[in-house]
């Protein structure tokens, strides 16, 4: 599936990368990428229909599937035996995530907080625990986090997601620390207002609460909600991907501990 005419070679060819939410557009658009690079593929996500579609659409580069929830440690245990006998992971990028409750921060339930808390980022610390070892065994790895414009520019509306997104930002950094000199590099893609089915249903609810069309819910959304966003439009998953895909490569080897944005302009802040 490796295509010939890669602009940029991300010399990874033949390493094996684990994605999580690979059935969801980002992390379907991130695996396409690296497939093209000549990565192999194994693929998770919760839903095995949806997950049954991204292996077909990826074809010969999928080496293996399964699907689960990454809230369970039996389930990323199961994940790490299936992943074992191919030699272990060298890439992991973990995109698997919940937007959670949204409301007032003191109306929010502690099952409401804990929820999000538990896909968004424990789901992280699990993963790393188990295939961050492999790779400093291997003397190299890579792991991208998804983290979001949230996670530095807080709405008050989507406190628990805020949260868990600040917490994962967090510990890509100090994760990146102690693994960078053993050859595993940790950094994470800040995306904001991507297409996708998780933005698509925030855009029909806010259509269905306003009395207009979806692609009015998303001018008006932009305007009053994401002013900052300049370039005025959801983006790509695929504008995202090549993102998560060059932090995955041999081309980013002096980049450790970062956040790369791919928000549009979203963040007003320019520090980080």
């Amino acid at each position: 599936m490796k295509r010939k005419d890669t602009p940029v070679n991300l010399d990874i060819d033949g390493k094996l990368a684990v994605v999580t939410g690979a059935a969801g557009g980002l992390g379907t658009a991130t695996a396409q990428v690296l497939a093209e690079e000549g990565v192999k593929l194994f693929l998770t996500d919760t839903s095995e229909e949806a997950l049954a579609e991204a292996v077909d659409k990826l074809g010969d580069a999928v080496v293996g599937h399964l699907a689960g929830d990454l809230s369970k440690d039996a389930d990323v245990l199961a994940l790490e035996q299936r992943v074992g006998p191919l030699g272990g992971a060298d890439i992991l990028v973990h995109m698997a995530g919940i937007t959670g409750a949204k409301g007032d921060p003191l109306e929010m339930s502690y099952d409401e907080w804990f929820e999000c808390w538990n896909v968004n980022f424990m789901s992280a610390v699990r993963m790393t625990k188990v295939f961050v070892p492999g790779m400093v065994q291997k003397g190299w790895g890579r792991v991208v986090f998804t983290v979001s414009e949230n996670a530095v520019q807080p709405y008050p509306d989507e406190a628990v997601y805020n949260a868990s997104k600040a917490a994962l930002l967090s510990y890509t950094k100090a994760l990146s620390q102690p693994y960078g000199p053993k050859g595993v590099l940790v950094n994470a893609v800040m995306p904001a207002f991507i297409e996708s089915p998780m933005t698509d249903g925030m855009m029909e609810k806010r259509a269905e609460a306003e009395g207009v069309s979806v692609d009015e819910a998303v001018e008006s959304f932009l305007e009053e909600e994401r002013p900052y966003l300049t370039l005025k439009r959801r983006g790509q998953a695929d504008e995202v991907a090549v993102v998560a895909a060059l932090l995955c490569s041999n081309r980013a080897n002096f980049t450790n501990g970062s956040a790369w944005r791919a928000d549009g302009g979203a963040v007003a802040s320019i520090n980080t």
